[in-house]
């Protein structure tokens, strides 16, 4: 929840509840709240929240308003899930099958901690999962200050240790890793 990038993107902002109500707090408008199960409309896209496994009250609020959650986003032909911060999860093998899946491979530091998932779990949920296309995501690209200096890995290594598992244990998924600002096409 980067404030200064979301102001910059100046649209309207899908979050779980806590995170909704913590953004409205700062001042921004445009605020939809979804708990899990929760769907609405944006265009002619459907967005609904689904369960994610990260545990409550890291955000600094706790209880049922930090409920952790994914996106199923699906239009009339697509499926996407945006998984957010999550581990592997009872249930979500039942979101798939995906044309993509944008899947968590680390976390801020050099360390993870409880419901993230790291290169080896992500290409374990792309069996569950079932996407045609994969792209990585929480990775390399915000970081503590420092890190890089001391953990250079970190801007690297987890991307590649990810296609090289996914290529292992989910071959079908075709994986893309992107960098800043780098777009993509569904194939």
């Amino acid at each position: 929840m980067h404030l200064r990038s979301l102001r910059r993107l100046d649209l309207p902002v899908i979050a779980p509840r806590g995170a909704a109500a913590r953004l409205r707090k700062r001042g921004f408008e445009r605020v939809t709240a979804l708990g899990v199960g929760k769907a609405t409309e944006v265009g002619e896209l459907t967005i609904t929240a689904v369960p994610a496994e990260h545990g409550a009250g890291r955000l600094g609020g706790g209880g049922d308003d930090d409920e952790a959650v994914g996106y199923l986003i699906e239009g009339s032909t697509t499926r996407v899930y945006f998984a957010g911060d999550t581990d592997i999860f009872e249930g979500m093998g039942e979101l798939g099958p995906l044309d993509l899946a944008l899947l968590p491979i680390w976390g801020w530091g050099h360390r993870l901690g409880p419901g993230h998932l790291d290169p080896a779990s992500a290409a374990e949920a792309l069996k569950l999962l079932r996407p045609r296309l994969a792209i990585p995501i929480h990775h390399g690209t915000l970081s503590l200050p420092g890190s890089g200096r001391l953990w250079p890995w970190l801007l690297t290594e987890p991307a590649q240790r990810f296609v090289a598992e996914a290529e292992r244990v989910a071959p079908e998924v075709q994986v893309r890793v992107l960098k800043p600002l780098e777009s993509a096409r569904l194939p």
